[in-house]
């Protein structure tokens, strides 16, 4: 990656609906962020920090990258 804008992408949305259809409230409470805070996240209007990034990635029991990507652009 070189010196260009990146921007920040995931997708938790998509990991909530396979895991039982999981809502906002529910992640927000298990990784001990607001449903506000989750909603900013998961409408790439917020980066997480590194700390709840992992936690997310915990939550559903995946990889930090299959959750964010970063995007060059």
């Amino acid at each position: 990656m070189g010196k260009g804008t990146y921007r920040v992408t995931n997708c938790i949305r998509e990991l909530r609906e396979q895991h039982r259809a999981m809502t906002q409230q529910e992640l927000a409470e298990r990784v001990g962020v607001t449903r506000q805070t989750v909603n900013a996240i998961e409408g790439n209007k917020y980066s997480p920090s590194l700390e709840v990034a992992f936690r997310i990635a915990g939550v559903f029991g995946v990889p930090l990258e299959k959750v964010f990507q970063c995007e060059e652009g």
